[in-house]
């Protein structure tokens, strides 16, 4: 399980989050997500011959309901909840200059 986390995975993943990490930052996250895969890697060590796998909720019962089409108008009672409105529009706050 060692040096699984290269630098350039942890530089592809600060990039795809859209992370500036110095290096000790990078440090800290190669061995975080190398303690996390070695984590992992012990569940692989469980018996889990006998289990029987789990049941997804859906199958066991129909939890769907009836769609049914309305055509109410909600601007009311979603109108009711705002602290400010203008006519039937909600006024919120400017959040760009």
């Amino acid at each position: 399980m060692e040096d699984m986390i290269t630098d350039e995975t942890i530089a592809y993943a600060a990039e795809l989050a859209k992370l500036e990490l110095s290096e000790e930052e990078r440090k800290a996250a190669r061995q975080d997500m190398e303690r996390m895969l070695a984590y992992i890697g012990k569940l692989n060590e469980l018996d889990t011959e006998q289990i029987e796998p789990a049941v997804h909720l859906f199958q066991t019962e129909n939890v769907f309901r009836e769609d049914i089409v309305t055509n109410t108008d909600g601007c009311a009672d979603l109108l009711a909840n705002a602290p400010q409105q203008k006519g039937r529009s909600l006024v919120v706050p400017k959040t760009i200059s």
